[in-house]
C-alpha cells in the first residue's frame, strides 16, 4: 500500500508539471484564468437561476436539475475536502508557475471540475446534439484548474467523478419522480 500511494503521489506530480510547466505560455496565461471561471460559484451559481427565470421550453427544468445536481455534488466536495485536508500544490511545490490565486480551503476534490462537469453532463441530457462541446469545455475548466497550479490531476479526476456521478444520480432520480406523478 505504502509503495502504491507513492507511485500515485509521483504519478500526479508529474503530470501536475506538465500542464503547470511544460505547456506553459503567454496564451495560456490569459486563456486559462477565464476558463476556470466556468466551473466557479458565479457561472455555477447564475446559470440554473437564469434557466429557471427564463421559463422558455425545457429552460425551467433544465435549471431545476442543474441547481440540484450542483448542490448535491458540492456537498459531497465539501465532505472530502474538510476530511482529506489536502494542501493545494502552490503551497507545497517548488519550482511551479502560480497565479497569485490564494484560496483557504483544500485541494481535495476541484470544486471548479466537480461543477462544470455536473452541468455539462446534465446540459447533454437536454441537448446531447452539444455534448462534445460541453464536455470539452467542462475538461478544459479541470485542466485549467491544473495548469493555474490550485488543483492535482487526482483532484481533477475525483471531481469528474462526483460531478457526472451527481449528474446521473439527480437526473435519474428526477425522471423517475417526475414518471410516478405523471402516471397518479
Amino acid at each position: 500500500m505504502k509503495h502504491l500511494k507513492r507511485f500515485l503521489i509521483f504519478g500526479d506530480n508529474r503530470i501536475f508539471h506538465v500542464f503547470n510547466t511544460k505547456i506553459s505560455c503567454k496564451i495560456l496565461d490569459f486563456i486559462m484564468p477565464r476558463i476556470t471561471e466556468l466551473g466557479g460559484l458565479i457561472f455555477s451559481g447564475i446559470m440554473p437561476l437564469v434557466l429557471i427565470v427564463l421559463n422558455i421550453g425545457k429552460s425551467r427544468p433544465l435549471g431545476f436539475e442543474l441547481l440540484a445536481s450542483l448542490s448535491f455534488s458540492q456537498v459531497f466536495v465539501q465532505i472530502l475536502k474538510r476530511t482529506m485536508s489536502r494542501e493545494r500544490p502552490y503551497n507545497i511545490l517548488e519550482n511551479i508557475k502560480t497565479f497569485d490565486i490564494v484560496l483557504k480551503d483544500y485541494s481535495f476534490p476541484s470544486g471548479h471540475t466537480t461543477a462544470s462537469f455536473s452541468m455539462a453532463t446534465i446540459f447533454s441530457f437536454y441537448l446531447p446534439q452539444f455534448m462534445f462541446i460541453f464536455i470539452a469545455l467542462a475538461t478544459l475548466v479541470g485542466i485549467s484548474r491544473i495548469y493555474l497550479a490550485v488543483h492535482y490531476p487526482s483532484d481533477v479526476i475525483v471531481g469528474v467523478i462526483l460531478g457526472v456521478s451527481s449528474a446521473f444520480v439527480t437526473h435519474s432520480y428526477i425522471v423517475n419522480n417526475m414518471f410516478k406523478a405523471s402516471i397518479i
